[in-house]
């Protein structure tokens, strides 16, 4: 079992400061929603780049000589990374309606029969082969057996990069799968807390590999994906408690000063 001391100790940590404002923690949310969904929509071949992304969000407007289908992606994302974070708050579980939902909204670009729905086709992710169609609907089950009995006895870090691997090596629908499981990633992230964490498309061979090495092992070893995830969340960990002492700090100025300038914390968001 690898050893994760170092995030134990910055997740006590960020839990003993004083959390951040409402609307600190809103700004810190919407940067990284749209960091991510560039991403995330980058690894699946998109080609919007990070401030086309966030013209398409937060303006809605359309980028000439960008497909429509891009535009609908990142709207997508959007819509499915908040449902994310309202479904947090009302402290629903994961079950497979809530990665149907997901699916959904996320798949924005696809025909209304396939969005939300486990496929009926079989599809191919480069080399790899998933499983048959047929053979979908009893392995996502098994998956959900296995999140709601034991993935409990691992370590968050643990949990989530198997729970990723297994999913996507389900490929459960027609597509969509990948920024689906991602964004499954960071529903038990923050569930227990944790910030949500972004991959990179820079870091799309290391990510691509961590598949590879799961799948062509006779043991099944989730120790690369593992070590992708803890890399992520030990930087988002230090982000956050550097935003919460920047905060800290201008509150302390604030009282000694009578008056300072608001600050934006989400200035740091992806630095």
């Amino acid at each position: 079992m690898s050893d994760f001391n170092h995030i134990n100790k910055l997740y006590t940590e960020l839990k003993s400061l004083r959390p951040l404002s409402s609307g600190a923690l809103h700004r810190l949310s919407e940067d990284f929603m749209i960091y991510n969904t560039y991403h995330s929509n980058a690894i699946e071949g998109s080609t919007l780049t990070h401030d086309e992304t966030y013209l398409v969000i937060k303006e809605g407007l359309t980028v000439d000589g960008k497909p429509l289908k891009f535009h609908m992606d990142a709207v997508g994302h959007k819509d499915a990374y908040y449902y994310i974070e309202d479904i947090i708050k009302g402290k629903k579980s994961l079950d497979e309606n809530v990665i149907k939902k997901i699916h959904y909204l996320t798949y924005l670009s696809g025909i209304d029969e396939d969005r939300g729905n486990y496929r009926n086709l079989q599809n191919y992710v480069g080399f790899f082969t998933p499983c048959p169609p047929e053979e979908v609907s009893s392995r996502m089950k098994d998956l959900m057996h296995k999140y709601n009995n034991n993935f409990h006895k691992m370590h968050i870090i643990e949990r989530v990069a198997e729970f990723h691997l297994i999913f996507e090596t389900i490929h459960p629908f027609v597509d969509g799968n990948g920024r689906t499981g991602r964004l499954l990633m960071n529903f038990d992230l923050m569930k227990e807390g944790f910030p949500p964490i972004n991959v990179k498309f820079s870091d799309r061979l290391e990510y691509y590999d961590a598949f590879n090495h799961y799948r062509d092992s006779d043991c099944k070893d989730i120790s690369k994906m593992t070590e992708l995830v803890a890399k992520y969340v030990t930087k988002e960990l230090k982000r956050y408690i550097n935003s919460a002492h920047i905060a800290e700090k201008i509150e302390i100025e604030r009282s000694k000063e009578g008056q300072v300038d608001f600050f934006d914390v989400a200035h740091y968001s992806n630095n």
